[in-house]
This record gives structure tokens, sequence and C-alpha cells, in this order.
């Protein structure tokens, strides 16, 4: 499969720390990769340097074949470049259709016509139709989740950045959760995806992406990446000789 997006040479210092050191991956279109890390390996920067919020000191990002590393957020999500939170992020005096309806028009480009008319597929597909007339500060977490995602996918993605979309989750909710995700890949849509439950990535992804101290340790097929020495001496410790 042909990369949707390649990450090359990546370097992001907040004074002498380097959070990215010299990062380089390829996502293939249509793949899920997983990206996982320990605790201040770098992977929120990571996220912050696709989407644009943060601008790399070094290095490049293309996107579909072209670079977009100084290009602003809103112009990368007009793209088809999307993103989730770790926290959702809805309007709480608004009611589910109405924080969907603002993400396509504001964030896809939309008519208010034609947002509407798809807005209900997508409901669908995240397990919201039940509550569309609710306002979203009063979901519970799962819902509250799914309606960040569909907000993404109200802007006609062509890859969407997760970031710990099953994080706090019960076991059942999470099995949901990767429905939904597996559902979306379906449909063409290519996801990078950081999260924590080893579970999730092992049954979730094509491919996984280990990183630790802003570099990659290690790229490949999960299980294989899990047992890898470089990835079991980062969460083990040294094996003492």
């Amino acid at each position: 499969m042909p990369d949707i997006l390649v990450a090359n040479k990546l370097h992001k210092n907040f004074g002498k720390l380097a959070a990215v050191d010299d990062l380089s991956f390829e996502v293939r279109k249509g793949e899920i990769l997983g990206m996982m890390g320990p605790n201040g390996a770098g992977k929120t920067t990571v996220f912050n340097l696709l989407t644009g919020i943060l601008k790399p000191d070094a290095g490049e990002i293309i996107f579909k074949g072209e670079d977009i590393t100084h290009e602003s957020t809103s112009k990368r999500c007009h793209k088809g470049l999307g993103r989730t939170y770790q926290f959702p992020r809805p309007f709480d005096r608004m009611t589910v259709f109405e924080n969907l309806l603002v993400a396509a028009v504001h964030g896809g480009g939309k008519r208010e016509r034609r947002a509407q008319a798809e807005i209900q597929d997508i409901l669908d597909l995240i397990g919201l139709s039940s509550v569309k007339d609710s306002l979203a500060g009063g979901l519970p977490l799962l819902s509250r989740k799914s309606l960040e995602l569909g907000k993404v996918l109200a802007t006609d993605p062509t890859l969407i950045l997760l970031d710990e979309v099953a994080g706090g989750l019960t076991e059942a909710e999470a099995g949901q959760m990767l429905k939904i995700i597996k559902e979306i890949q379906k449909r063409g849509i290519t996801i990078v995806w950081i999260e924590h439950i080893l579970a999730m990535m092992s049954e979730g992804v094509d491919r996984l992406l280990v990183i630790a101290w802003g570099r990659k340790l290690n790229c490949g097929v999960p299980e294989e990446v899990m047992n890898s020495k470089e990835v079991l001496e980062c969460y083990l410790g040294e094996e003492e000789e």
C-alpha cells in the first residue's frame, strides 16, 4: 500500500529537552498504525506536530504527497487530517446532533443542508442515534468519546489520529470502541492510534510503532514488536548480566 503520511527526521526541543529526536516513520494508506511508548516518550508531541499545533525544529511532514510541515491546523483539517483528544472536548450545552453539525460546517467546510443529511450515518456508526437530541455535557464517558470520534468523522477525514480513545473505558466499552474503529477502517479511512492498553493494540492495529525518548525503537507486526529486545528493555528495564 502507498504511504498516505510520511514523517521525515522530525525534531522538537523544549529548551534542552529533546521531545522528538530524529523521528521518521510512514503510515500506509488504509492501515491502523498503533503508537506506544512510556509516559514522556513524545507521542502527544508527535500528534501535535502532525496536526500543526506545534512546528518542528527540523524535519518534514508529507501528507498525500504534499509537504504540510508549515501549514496551519485548519488547512490540514481541510486536506483530510483529523484528530481526537485524550479528554473529549464536546460543546456541553449543545446537543449531540448540534456538536456534529458544528464540526461538519466549521471543520469540514460543508453547507449545512449537506451536513445534516450526512450526520445520521455518523450517529449510526458511533452508536449515538438514540441520544442525538441530548445535551453533550450529560453523556457518559463512552458516549463522550464516541462523540469526539464522530466530530472528526464529520469533517470527512482521510486520516484520523486517535489519542487514547479507549482510556478510562471498561473492557466491554473498549470492545465497543474497537468495533467502531474497525468499521471506520473498512470505510477506507487510515488511522494512527496512541494507546496504552496492550490488548487493544494487539487486536486492533496492523502495525505497531514504539517510541521512547522521542526516537523510534521498533515498528512492525504487533506481536513481534512487543516481544523485541529493545521494547522489552524499555518497558521492563535492562536485564542484569
